[in-house]
């Protein structure tokens, strides 16, 4: 009788884990971009952070829904996805919303001018959405006509999993550029390295497809490099500290 109320608290204990880290695993990606939302819309300014984040986001999460047609994983990860496009796309309306509102120059840049030098620069949010939806449309119809080729399918499931391993180079170049992390949520980046530690954790632990967990620390290596910029350029500031660039802004960090 014992032997058996110890199996059932045993596993009782098993599934409540399993399901807190589940749950972690699909909301805990979208977490950190929760204070940068709340900076730029109290700050009406979003120009430290990249939107090149949000597509690099959008482009992995697509490819790797993708890569469950042909290579099963955890449904968990399948729901992250789902969950973080959703968040990228709320996240330049905002970004988008604000830059409309504060431009200067009138001249509105649509995604069906087809003009690369102002590619992921447009004036509007329907024109990211349209592109988001015809690279899905694209990426779908070459899914379906190679979904039995075993090399496509493998190396669909990499592109995903090391475009989203590249998820904070932009933000990496954009401070490299600006020689400053001025405007950037720092509080983002922590949230970024806690959670790509944890969820290459859990790749290693439900033993998901080699692709993701090695992508996963390389993830983690990128975080590791922009929070040194963090702490290089706030010691050794490459250009004097700019106070408020619109009336209503505030420092964003």
């Amino acid at each position: 009788m014992e032997d058996e109320i110890s199996e059932q608290i045993t596993y009782f204990f098993n599934q409540l884990v399993t399901w807190i880290a589940a749950t972690a695993i699909i909301f805990g990606g979208v977490v950190p971009y929760i204070p940068q939302y709340r900076d730029i819309r109290q700050t009406q300014n979003a120009e430290g952070f990249s939107t090149y984040v949000c597509l690099v986001l959008l482009v992995a999460n697509i490819l790797r829904i993708l890569f469950r047609f042909g290579r099963y994983f955890e449904t968990p990860l399948l729901w992250q996805s789902i969950v973080m496009i959703v968040t990228m796309l709320v996240m330049l309306n905002l970004c988008t919303s604000v830059r409309l509102a504060t431009e200067i120059n009138t001249k509105r840049r649509l995604f069906t001018d087809f003009d690369w030098n102002y590619f992921w620069s447009w004036s509007r949010f329907v024109d990211y959405l349209q592109c988001v939806l015809a690279f899905t449309a694209v990426a779908a119809y070459l899914t379906y006509l190679l979904l039995d080729s075993v090399l496509f399918v493998e190396s669909l499931g990499f592109l995903a999993v090391f475009t989203e391993a590249m998820l904070g180079t932009p933000q990496l170049f954009c401070n490299y550029q600006n020689k400053s992390t001025e405007g950037m949520s720092i509080k983002m980046v922590l949230m970024w390295t806690s959670g790509d530690t944890f969820k290459t954790g859990y790749f290693l632990l439900t033993q998901a497809p080699v692709q993701f967990w090695i992508c996963g620390l390389l993830q983690v290596c990128v975080d590791v490099t922009i929070l040194f910029q963090v702490y290089y350029y706030s010691r050794y500031p490459q250009k004097p500290v700019s106070h408020t660039t619109h009336p209503t802004s505030a420092k964003a960090l």
